[in-house]
This record gives structure tokens, sequence and C-alpha cells, in this order.
């Protein structure tokens, strides 16, 4: 199954010079549940925004760049080449960032969306989703407190069969 896996803002923004725009604990800590021990797929850019890479994960790095290495890491020149790094019965998360976003909706099965409630200015931005492909099929609120300066909402999207 391949699960695209986001923190978006209402206005679809992502993040702004290779950075997030928010900072929500809550947020980290479920991507990090959801993720751990599964196969990550991310654009170059992605990667590098990162202190380090993520642990207990295997990452795949999609970058033009020919010569583009790092230790530990798989890296490929297309998302059809990531996905057919990852085994079959695995289930494969997307991570960003927004070119590989816009790449790979239309293969996805599911979208594991927090959702940002506010906007923001960014220079890059999450898919419109489309709801007459995709369904809501849950959804947690959790409103803002000292550690979160914004209400958000966790949602899972399936696909429509």
């Amino acid at each position: 199954m391949i699960i695209l896996i986001a923190a978006v803002a209402e206005n679809f923004a992502l993040g702004k010079n290779n950075d997030l725009l928010w900072h929500l604990p809550n947020d980290f800590k479920r991507f990090k549940e959801i993720t751990s021990g599964h196969y990550i797929i991310m654009g170059r850019k992605t990667f590098e925004s990162f202190p380090k890479p993520l642990p207990n994960r295997t990452h795949i790095i999609i970058s033009r760049q020919k010569e583009y290495k790092k230790e530990g890491c798989i890296v490929v020149e297309n998302l059809q080449k990531a996905i057919g790094a990852c085994p079959k019965d695995e289930n494969i998360f997307v991570i960003g960032g927004g070119e590989i976003y816009s790449q790979s909706i239309q293969l996805a099965d599911q979208l594991d969306i927090t959702r940002v409630h506010h906007s923001f200015d960014a220079d890059v931005y999450f898919p419109e989703i489309n709801m007459n492909i995709w369904e809501l099929t849950s959804e947690k609120f959790n409103p803002k407190d000292e550690k979160h300066h914004f209400d958000y909402t966790f949602q899972t999207y399936t696909r429509k069969k």
C-alpha cells in the first residue's frame, strides 16, 4: 500500500525555504509511530531538511543528481524506481516534498494528513484532495495548547473503490 503522509495547512501549504511552517510535537510523534519500521520515499530536498536520517526506517531518496549518494540510503532517479525498490507487501510512506506528493497522489491508496487549521505563505504545497477520488474515513480534532500554536486534525483518507 502506498500512503502519503503530510502536515498540510488549510491552503495546502507545506513549507517555505525548505523548512516547516509550524511546530506540532504531537504530529511528529504520530509521524514516528506510523512510519517506524517502514520504507519512506522522499525528494532530496526533503531528506536534506533533516538533521540526520530518521531512525528505524529505510530511506529512499529521489534525486536528479546522478552522483548523489547518502550512506545507508537508497538513491534513485524517479518515483517508479523508488516504489520498485520497496518490498511488494510493504506499506510505503511518501513523505515529501511537494513535487513528490504531486507525482505520487495518483498512485496512493491512503492519505494520512495532519490538517493544520491555519493558512500560510509558502513555496511548497500539497496537491488538492479531490473528494470524488478520496473518502475521509477518520479524523480526530486537536485544539491548540501551550505546545501547539494551531488547532489541527489528524485525518485519514482512503481511495474510493
